[in-house]
C-alpha cells in the first residue's frame, strides 16, 4: 500500500472496491468488527462461510482476505489476535458486527509515530476542506 495512501491528508476514496471484491470472491459478505468495551468501530472487513464457522469455532477474529483470497486470522503473525465476545446478523442477513476484545494492542496493520498498531479509523475528513486529519499520528 502506497505510504500516501495510508498516511497523506490527500481524501482517495477507493468506490470500485466492493466491484473488485465481488468479481473476485463472489461469497463474502462484509463485517462490521467494533470493539467490545469501547463500541469503537475498529475495522470493516469480510468474511464466508468458511471464515464465519472459524470464528464461531476458535471464537477468535477470523475473516476472509480479499486481497490474498484466503482465510485471514487477524492478528496471526502480529500477535495482535481478538477475542470473538459476540456476533450480530443484519436484518438481511448479508452482513455481520462482530463483537472483539483485543488480546493484545489495536487491529490496524498502519503503525502510529510511536510504532504502535492503530485502529483502521484514525483519520477524520474534515468536512470542510475535504482533507483528511490524523487523529493518531
Amino acid at each position: 500500500m502506497s505510504k500516501e495512501l495510508e498516511e497523506g491528508c490527500a481524501l482517495q476514496i477507493d468506490f470500485n472496491k466492493v466491484g473488485k471484491i465481488a468479481a473476485n470472491c463472489p461469497d463474502v459478505i462484509p463485517v462490521a468488527v467494533q470493539h467490545a468495551d469501547t463500541d469503537e468501530v475498529i475495522l470493516v472487513a469480510y468474511t464466508n462461510k468458511l471464515a464465519f464457522e472459524e470464528s464461531i469455532k476458535q471464537r477468535t477474529l477470523v475473516l476472509w482476505s480479499t486481497s490474498r483470497n484466503e482465510l485471514w486470522e487477524k492478528g496471526k503473525t502480529s500477535g495482535e489476535t481478538f477475542e470473538l465476545v459476540e456476533a450480530r446478523v443484519n436484518c438481511e442477513q448479508n452482513s455481520l458486527l462482530y463483537k472483539v476484545r483485543p488480546k493484545r494492542g489495536n487491529i490496524c496493520h498502519t503503525k502510529n509515530s510511536n510504532g504502535e498498531p492503530r485502529n483502521c479509523y484514525y483519520r477524520r475528513v474534515n468536512l470542510d476542506a475535504l482533507e483528511l486529519e490524523n487523529l493518531d499520528p
